[in-house]
């Protein structure tokens, strides 16, 4: 990573960035912070820089496609709040370690409302004495070539790539904008309006505006409920983020061998690869996991080896340029065909999928999706013997969770566990309603110390996930491209293999 911090031209130069140095200090970090730039650059080498650089303003933009739904949900919201001002931030760069940021992802809450992916933004939803409210955007105008900071500034455009003038920002969200380096103060003058922030994203906004906790919550609430239910243009981007899943699930499959060869590392990164490929990111720490991993919820240190023999359990999904996430896992024989005992957990796993994806339609119940799935599972755990029966009572009683751990799915969209801050009546306690877009889950998981179960079982765990849409009329497999029962995923496999 190149260094950004120049220093007068009496030092010893930078082996990174060719800025002289104090030889003493060197990058000392913590000295940087504290006293900024190593001296100031010379006249000359400012004057240098603040001349001969072209006009690059954009002045004929179009919307952006999702403007005119960001436009209705801002619309929703309004009417959520009468008479109080709503300010929703975007975000601001996070520490990795030392001087080293995170990726930016903004406040998902905001890019539903706005369709803008730019860090230290703050929507603000203004109550007009009428009704209703003014919305406008404050962001981060572009860097003024008549300062230094341009280029000596260490988040500025020079080195983090040039940012959307306001006038161009206005263009595509189709929202007035202001700079945003004036938010704090302008806010904070207007004492008179009751105001709800959404809290843990701007600190700045949120000293400025000494708010109700409750109050703010409730907004919070609000905004994940208007994600519940996903309109059209939502829909096509989960359908690309679908289909772009698909793509990096064969890629995967194509290339088992060379994760025989090395580690679960090398499933993580060719799925990776299709996701930057074809869109902005992975949605979420894609979940690799072979042999006694696949007992792991959450494994994502992928960094063990892949064995013929055994299973891979494999959890990713593709985020789209737009931020909206796919959620499918597969569980694979590496060697290409499931043994007898694999075969029989894995067939157990789909049926209870399909009882769970054919509870899915408009008027059911959010849980009933999970129960059948769960209801299934304890049958079969009875059958062989794992828990004491009747299947009812062991259901009742939850005993089925020992190996089947988690629920059996949740919402899906610009979140992996969309609409998370959403109220319980209208999620877990909801019926459902065309548009929404979940998903079904189910698995069983034999940890590899579980003397409770047979040896042949230690160590093996499935899990099969599909992302499902609420129709008028039922409901759409939306990552049916891949293959489910257990024959379909060995052909498949054998096709891909050749």
């Amino acid at each position: 990573m190149p260094c950004h911090f120049p220093a007068t031209p009496v030092r010893p130069p930078c082996l990174q960035c060719g800025f002289p140095t104090r030889a003493t200090e060197g990058h000392d970090v913590n000295k940087r912070r504290k006293n900024g730039l190593y001296g100031e650059p010379s006249a000359e080498l400012s004057a240098l820089m603040r001349t001969g650089w072209a006009d690059t303003e954009q002045r004929d933009l179009r919307p952006i496609e999702q403007a005119p739904y960001t436009a209705r949900r801002r619309a929703a919201l309004s009417a959520r709040f009468p008479g109080e001002r709503i300010v929703v931030p975007s975000g601001n760069l996070k520490i990795r370690s030392n001087d080293a940021h995170y990726p930016f992802r903004p406040f998902s809450g905001y890019v539903h409302l706005t369709g803008n992916q730019a860090r230290g933004c703050a929507l603000v939803l203004e109550p007009r004495v009428d009704g209703g409210h003014d919305a406008y955007c404050y962001q981060l105008p572009r860097d003024d070539r008549d300062s230094n900071e341009f280029w000596t500034g260490d988040t500025s455009e020079f080195w983090m790539g040039r940012r959307h003038s306001l006038a161009e920002a206005e263009q595509l969200l189709g929202l007035p904008c202001r700079d945003v380096r004036g938010a704090a103060g302008e806010l904070a003058a207007a004492t008179a309006v009751p105001t709800r922030i959404v809290r843990g994203h701007d600190a700045v906004l949120e000293a400025a505006l000494p708010t109700d906790e409750e109050r703010d919550a409730e907004l919070e609430e609000a905004l994940g409920d208007l994600r519940l239910v996903k309109d059209e243009w939502e829909i096509g981007q989960m359908r690309l983020a679908v289909d772009s899943t698909v793509r990096g699930f064969t890629d995967c499959v194509s290339e088992l061998s060379r994760a025989v060869a090395t580690s679960e590392r090398w499933i993580e990164g060719t799925f990776f690869r299709r996701a930057r490929l074809e869109g902005n990111d992975v949605g979420y720490g894609s979940i690799c996991a072979a042999g006694n991993h696949a007992t792991i919820m959450h494994w994502t240190h992928n960094d063990g080896p892949v064995r013929p023999g055994e299973l891979l359990l494999l959890d990713a999904g593709v985020e789209t340029r737009t931020l909206y996430t796919a959620d499918v896992t597969r569980t694979l024989p590496v060697s290409g065909t499931f043994t007898p005992v694999q075969r029989k957990v894995y067939d157990a796993v789909h049926e209870a999928q399909e009882a769970g994806i054919a509870a899915v339609k408009p008027g059911a119940h959010y849980r009933d999706f999970h129960e059948a799935a769960q209801r299934h599972l304890a049958e079969r755990l009875v059958e062989w013997g794992f828990i004491d029966g009747p299947a009812d009572r062991a259901y009742e009683l939850g005993l089925q969770r020992r190996f089947s751990i988690a629920g059996t799915g949740h919402m899906l969209g610009l979140d992996v566990h969309d609409c998370a801050a959403a109220r319980n009546d209208g999620y877990v306690d909801a019926v459902l309603e065309p548009g929404m877009v979940l998903t079904v889950e189910p698995g069983l998981y034999f940890q590899a110390d579980d003397l409770s179960v047979p040896e042949e079982y230690r160590g093996i765990g499935v899990r099969i996930e599909d992302d499902i849409l609420v129709t008028a009329d039922g409901c759409e497999n939306l990552s049916a491209g891949l293959p489910r029962s257990a024959d379909d995923v060995e052909s498949w496999m054998r096709d891909i293999a050749g």
